[in-house]
């Protein structure tokens, strides 16, 4: 065997060590790539809605008043329909429904993506938006996450 033959029998094995090294960072890549995004969230006909679905713990814990104690309660008007504009949901997980403007706050419930809403008012910095849904349920929930109906 000579120098140069010697020489290209090393050359060899590192040009096939460096493509071999190539080829299995960028097969990885794409895998890693490929399985960190999650699928979309699948969406059921006969799931309940966040909103009107009542915790089975609630339930069972219920207290009833006698009827001579219970307060009478006025019935609440229904409010009008012009006020605020229709909208519906463009979060693909959809919305978190608060009691105040803020993350902090009590969470009311849960909107569905697509879902009908009427945005009655903006926050000053359009951080935040009221909306009240079909059910007659009013919250707050993250600006920028709707989309204005005709």
């Amino acid at each position: 065997m000579t120098l140069s033959g010697v020489s290209k029998f090393f050359l060899g094995i590192v040009l096939a060590a460096a493509i071999l090294f190539g080829a299995g960072v960028t097969l990885t890549r794409y895998l890693l790539a490929r399985l960190s995004t999650p699928p979309p969230r699948p969406v059921f006909a006969n799931d309940p809605s966040p909103a009107s679905a009542v915790p089975e713990a609630e339930a069972e814990v219920a207290v009833e008043v006698p009827p001579e104690e219970a307060p009478v309660e006025p019935e609440p008007e229904a409010s009008p329909v012009t006020e605020g504009y229709p909208a519906r949901v463009i979060q693909p997980i959809g919305l978190i429904l608060r009691e105040e403007p803020s993350t902090e706050a009590a969470q009311v419930g849960g909107i569905e993506f697509n879902q009908d809403v009427v945005v009655l008012e903006s926050s000053e910095d359009g951080g935040w938006q009221r909306v009240r849904l079909s059910n007659g349920a009013e919250g707050w929930v993250r600006g920028g996450n709707t989309e204005r109906r005709n």
